[in-house]
């Protein structure tokens, strides 16, 4: 009995503890970016992601995020990043309890990018 019922609390514990939607959908998003002209750098809170045409991963955040494309010659581009609720993150309501959904929105997982996809035209200086 008493060992079933350790068990059964390990277990509790456990799934009380878990972050469904950052273990499942990680913290991160591949989202692809293009630009005409090609060969603009992709710049994420001023570090440089990528150079277009390309893929990056970017971190999940709740706040607002932007993206900046810059080429020499042609103005900066600056976009914001759209995101939609994470629906795997609803499990935690199930299993992972406040803590869980906590971790989530910590580690930005309560949201994802959508689109995975931005295309930007730059304009010349």
């Amino acid at each position: 009995m008493k060992r079933t019922l350790s068990i059964i609390l390990v277990s509790s514990i456990a799934l009380s503890t878990t972050s469904c939607a950052s273990i499942i959908t990680g913290t991160k998003d591949k989202i692809s970016f293009t630009s005409t002209p090609e060969g603009a750098k992709v710049l994420h809170k001023g570090v440089e992601k990528c150079i277009t045409p390309c893929t990056a991963e970017i971190p999940r955040s709740l706040s607002k995020q932007t993206v900046i494309f810059e080429k020499e010659g042609f103005a900066n581009k600056e976009i914001k990043l759209t995101k939609n609720f994470n629906a795997v993150s609803l499990v935690n309501i199930l299993i992972g309890g406040v803590i869980g959904v906590g971790i989530d929105a910590a580690t930005g997982s309560l949201t994802k990018y959508s689109p995975k996809e931005y295309a930007v035209e730059l304009e010349t200086k």
